[in-house]
């Protein structure tokens, strides 16, 4: 029983640091972009697209599609765009974005764009007046 236990947390360690191996495997380069300052309110894209729902008075079904891991997004209506936060650090990309469901929103960071979609990985947030 022993030399099984022993057996198992040797195999334990040898797959736990062929894990951390192949993480750092996982490192790329990033794709640039231009850093730029936007504003918009953060939707959430199923209700926003599918449902046309947003604003105020849909804040808590917004934040209950966000928290069911719907992805969360900045519109700025005056150029009629849609910015997906990106996570280049491998992080919940909607984290930043919590805190101001269905809110103006001015954002600072990376925007980034392929085959028609933009994105944007968030250096700041803040609410905007």
């Amino acid at each position: 029983m022993k030399s099984k236990l022993q057996a198992g947390f040797v195999l334990l360690v040898v797959l736990g640091a062929g894990g951390a191996f192949a993480w750092q495997e996982h490192s790329h380069e990033h794709q640039g972009g231009k850093t730029a300052q936007i504003t918009g309110q953060v939707v959430d894209i199923a209700c926003f697209v599918g449902h046309n729902s947003s604003g105020p008075s849909h804040a808590k079904c917004a934040e209950a599609c966000a928290r069911a891991g719907n992805p969360l997004a900045i519109y700025d209506e005056a150029t009629k765009t849609l910015y997906l936060p990106v996570s280049l650090d491998h992080k919940n990309p909607n984290a930043k974005l919590m805190g101001f469901i269905e809110k103006k929103v001015k954002v600072s960071g990376t925007v980034m764009e392929k085959a028609e979609l933009k994105g944007i990985a968030i250096e700041k947030v803040e609410a905007f007046q």
